[in-house]
């Protein structure tokens, strides 16, 4: 019982660590560290953890990384929303996931789906204003444009996030309905 070779031993711990540096929301993805975005948290979180946790330092290092988390998080939830009133149900998930074995399908798509990701950044809400374009999403655009259905994307971002003026702001209420 007391072996090394128990796989067991140390799960609660592994469990914690793996926790902590989540930076997608994903357990275990072990790819978080691989885009610049991804880098910029996991640095914040590092720095976090070496100061005294009862600092004003530490308190709003995190509540900047809980507050980049949750970002993180509204801009997938509304990716996938856009995926699933599309049709793809099934296929959301697996969209939107994206690790360092993800390729590009075709390098002549490159700028096609960088060109649809600056004009979804410029002309939709998608992304908040504060938002950096994430390497991540040009990957799930160019899996749109295998799957023809960037321009698709593209017009229901718009229908469901218009861009407002700077300054106003819009909840879940205010959206457009569902097409």
């Amino acid at each position: 019982l007391c072996s090394n070779n128990n796989p067991y031993t140390s799960f609660g711990a592994t469990l914690a660590r793996d926790e902590e540096q989540n930076l997608w929301s994903t357990p275990h993805d072990m790819t978080h560290t691989e885009a610049d975005d991804d880098r910029v948290l996991y640095n914040m979180i590092v720095v976090r953890n070496q100061l005294d946790k009862d600092s004003e330092e530490w308190q709003k290092l995190n509540y900047d990384i809980y507050t980049l988390r949750q970002t993180r998080k509204e801009v997938r939830s509304r990716w996938k929303h856009i995926l699933e009133d599309l049709g793809f149900q099934k296929e959301a998930d697996s969209l939107l996931s994206v690790t360092k074995l993800s390729i590009i399908s075709d390098s002549q798509n490159m700028r096609k789906a960088r060109d649809i990701l600056l004009k979804l950044a410029e002309e939709t809400n998608i992304f908040p204003t504060s938002w950096e374009l994430s390497e991540r999403y040009l990957f799930v655009v160019d899996r749109l444009i295998a799957l023809d259905a960037a321009d698709e994307f593209f017009k229901m971002a718009s229908t469901v996030y218009p861009r407002r003026p700077s300054g106003e702001r819009v909840d879940d209420s205010q959206k457009a309905p569902q097409c």
